[in-house]
């Protein structure tokens, strides 16, 4: 019975390549595993793919019955619907602890560092497993696109030791040139409709019984979007209410000007505003130096759904 390997719904570079990158250690360890993935992948995604030959891991959304090992999240919302009826043999993430509870004693491999990938990176050396030179270029890929290219307030020395350690095995030594030209494809938004742009990178979140869902699309310039902050702010509105989110939350991010403008619809906007001591103009704030949505808005809202 194979084991299946996947991350969130959703799914960015990260969890696409987490699962790559896991599937191929757990297998040389002599586990039957797979690696699959819960939606569509990005252009980033398909970017790194087509640079490195990896193969998109196949769609699975329903696991009831199966064994599974999960990276890149640990949140019920963020996990397939019948996730509960699996049996997660383990975690691999960088993220807060979720919700997601186990009857069996599990792996876990959880680091406050930048990237999942990073943590897998050191699975590899833990079990003294050699790294295939196209998974070395996918996973530093992930890495520089977790991170931000190292700008990130979630990156670690841990990452970067990580990054030029993968690249003298892939043979890639100017992966910062090869990043910008990722991020180049994961800002191209020609004919992506509103939808497409803001579940990108969506992420939901149960929050005291508050279901809270967080975009955060990743740019080298948001000013592309400005035509279409209304329309986007429409679809916001309208998936809120197909979703039944008490707040809906997309951050446009731009990653040169090493900012964040914040979109919002809401049952209580003061949420937002006491969270991050700011004011909301129309729905909107611009967040200076805010990269992180792991770092820098989960902590500071998640506490105003206490009471």
């Amino acid at each position: 019975m194979p084991t299946y390997i996947f991350g969130h719904t959703s799914p960015d570079s990260d969890s696409i390549v987490g699962a790559i990158s896991l599937t191929y250690l757990k297998n040389q360890l002599g586990e039957e595993c797979i690696a699959t993935r819960q939606g569509d992948i990005s252009a980033e995604t398909a970017f790194i793919l087509d640079k490195f030959d990896g193969k998109i891991p196949e769609l699975k959304t329903s696991v009831a019955g199966e064994n599974v090992y999960i990276i890149d999240f640990s949140d019920k919302a963020q996990a397939p619907h019948d996730i509960m009826q699996s049996t997660i043999l383990g975690i691999v993430d960088h993220h807060k602890l979720g919700d997601l509870t186990t009857s069996t004693p599990l792996e876990c491999w959880i680091r406050p560092i930048g990237c999942s990938n990073t943590v897998v990176y050191e699975m590899y050396k833990a079990y003294d497993v050699e790294i295939p030179k196209d998974i070395a270029g996918m996973m530093m890929c992930a890495i520089l696109s977790d991170t931000v290219i190292f700008k990130s307030p979630t990156c670690t020395k841990v990452d970067t030791k990580a990054v030029k350690e993968l690249s003298a095995i892939c043979g890639i030594t100017n992966y910062k040139e090869l990043a910008m030209d990722m991020f180049i494809a994961k800002s191209q938004v020609n004919g992506a409709t509103a939808r497409d742009l803001i579940t990108r990178d969506y992420k939901a979140f149960e929050m005291n019984g508050n279901k809270v869902g967080i975009n955060q699309l990743e740019m080298v310039d948001i000013s592309v979007l400005d035509s279409r902050v209304d329309e986007i702010m429409q679809d916001m509105q309208d998936m809120k209410k197909e979703e039944g989110l008490h707040t809906m939350i997309v951050l446009l991010t731009d990653i040169m000007k090493e900012g964040s403008t914040l979109l919002t619809v809401s049952d209580d906007e003061s949420k937002i505003e006491t969270a991050f001591d700011m004011k909301l103009e129309k729905s909107k704030m611009w967040m200076d130096g805010v990269l992180s949505r792991k770092k820098q808005i989960i902590p500071f809202l998640q506490p105003q759904f206490k009471s």
